[in-house]
């Protein structure tokens, strides 16, 4: 037997084995069983903020002021953002310890067990932009530091190798799994709160409290629709962790109380203020150069650009190991032929292609802006949809038949019709698309009903307002079945006397395959106990 430590239990559940951080996870989405949830709320406040306390953040922290607004305008903008999106995201902490697995497949209870590939699609997308932006900004940090100190020519040479050996690190820390992302997001969430907060030191008597543009530099002509981009910019990034809290709230026991998660996601995200406002603040010193991180590392003085060079390193890490974790974890069950590292292994090498063409062929704001705006519109439905399915279900869930489909088989109480959930269907995806049709992201998104409102968007209020006004209509339209609310019944909506499928195994190949890899999986930890 492997040597573990032991926690004392949390949550009502007994005592807790927790692996050691460099044992390869043996979980992929299965259910985590209670004796292994060894986690709690405040591992889940230290992935959030660790994930989201890097330069990637800084970068969207400029673009308040990228995009024209005064530093106090900016400000604004990025803490009505962070708070929006932080309130929008709080409820999917909660799924992870009442399923056991992380969000995507947890929506199958709302979107069917095969209509849940929507989340693992989302994820995906969220993956691919957070875990290019993370190497990009990080990179060019390092790059920039590079260029300084040694005096070695910047070259789109030398960034695709800095580029290549951040996102290799990255996959090696997402390979090993959880407890490994776990022990590098505690070190960032206090090395790099310090480091961040020395620039109060470093740019003190530089700093312009009072930096004001004019309004002649709104990129979108006018101050509202400005200010109205810029938060949605930022609330991409608390909307981002919405396919993805799962991933780390499965390992809580299921005992933990909802307060207690909601908490830890609303004061990890609202910490994410410290780098947020550092990249507002720092943009004001550097505006209008084409390269932010490079003029930073410029315009800082020499002890502060070294410690810059450390905290791009770790943040580099810690964003892109959060991100594509969840995504390799996921898809390791829509394929059945990958398992979790060959699926983090395939997405990781699909987004490093992204990372090459977006950071130096494309424009790194607009590519940013457009994948942010992306993310926001289509996730931010799906959220609200689970977050519904939640209050009208009371939080009652069936572990075992969440999991049909990841173990090639059919029937049970989440198949409604062929293993889709038409309900939450028909409300996500009129939500979504009618929701990038009024999107203003110039130039890469810009819908045809983007001035409805005087340039104003209002592509996140119409997805929102369509999402749970569908949805709400075809829960009374057509009611679900009774066996999906559990013993209490429905909370405000009607159900159906109808019976569930029974649980059957599916004789397709692919289906043989899942089973098979299942029971390697099964006899690889029987063998470790």
């Amino acid at each position: 037997m492997s040597e573990q430590q032991y926690d004392v239990g949390r949550g009502g559940t007994p005592a807790i084995a927790r692996p050691r951080a460099t044992e390869v996870e043996q979980h992929g989405i299965d259910t985590i069983p209670a004796e292994h949830r060894h986690s709690g709320p405040l591992d889940l406040f230290r992935i959030q903020f660790g994930g989201a306390n890097t330069f990637a953040t800084v970068l969207l922290g400029t673009i308040p002021v990228a995009l024209g607004l005064s530093l106090w305008q900016a400000t604004a903008a990025t803490v009505l953002g962070v708070l929006v999106g932080a309130l929008i995201l709080m409820p999917m902490g909660l799924f992870g310890p009442l399923t056991g697995t992380n969000n995507a497949v947890s929506s199958g209870a709302h979107f069917g067990v095969r209509g849940r590939v929507v989340g693992s699609f989302l994820s995906l997308l969220t993956a691919i932009a957070f875990y290019s932006i993370s190497v990009w900004v990080s990179g060019d940090a390092l790059v920039g530091a590079l260029v300084r100190l040694s005096g070695i020519p910047d070259s789109d040479l030398l960034r695709g190798v800095v580029y290549a050996v951040i996102g290799a690190l990255v996959i090696v820390v997402v390979v090993y799994g959880y407890q490994f992302m776990l022990l590098v997001n505690k070190v960032v969430v206090v090395g790099n709160t310090v480091l961040i907060l020395l620039g109060i030191v470093a740019y003190a008597g530089v700093f312009d409290f009072g930096y004001d543009p004019g309004p002649g530099a709104y990129a979108l002509g006018s101050f509202w629709p400005t200010f109205v981009l810029s938060a949605l910019v930022v609330m991409g990034n608390p909307i981002s962790f919405g396919a993805f809290l799962g991933d780390w709230s499965r390992y809580i026991p299921a005992g933990t109380s909802p307060r207690r998660l909601l908490g830890a996601t609303l004061g990890a995200q609202g910490a994410t203020l410290v780098p947020f406002l550092f990249g507002v603040g720092t943009a004001t010193l550097v505006a209008g150069k084409a390269d932010y991180v490079v003029a930073l590392i410029n315009a800082s003085p020499l002890w502060y650009a070294l410690l810059l060079m450390v905290v791009a390193f770790l943040g580099g890490l810690s964003t892109g190991i959060t991100s594509l974790y969840g995504t390799g974890l996921d898809f390791s069950s829509v394929f059945p032929r990958l398992s979790r590292v060959q699926a983090s292994l395939s997405i990781g090498a699909v987004a490093f292609v992204f990372i090459l063409v977006g950071r130096l062929a494309l424009d790194l704001i607009d590519s940013v802006n457009a994948f942010i705006g992306a993310i926001v519109i289509c996730t931010t439905p799906w959220m609200v949809i689970m977050a519904i399915g939640y209050v009208v279900r009371r939080g009652f869930y069936r572990e075992v038949d969440l999991q049909v489909f990841n173990q090639g088989r059919t029937g049970g109480s989440y198949w409604f019709r062929d293993g889709v959930n038409w309900r939450g269907m028909v409300a996500w995806i009129p939500s979504a698309v009618v929701g990038l049709l009024f999107a203003n992201y110039p130039p890469l998104i810009e819908g045809p009903f983007r001035n409805v409102a005087g340039g104003v968007d209002l592509s996140l209020l119409v997805a929102i307002g369509m999402a749970a006004a569908v949805y709400l209509a075809m829960l009374f339209a057509f009611p679900e079945p009774r066996h999906v609310f559990g013993p209490d019944g429905p909370r405000w909506v009607p159900a159906a006397d109808t019976a569930a499928p029974a649980i059957v195994d599916d004789t397709s190949a692919s289906a043989h395959r899942v089973r098979a890899r299942t029971a390697a999986l099964d006899r690889r930890r029987g063998a470790d106990v």
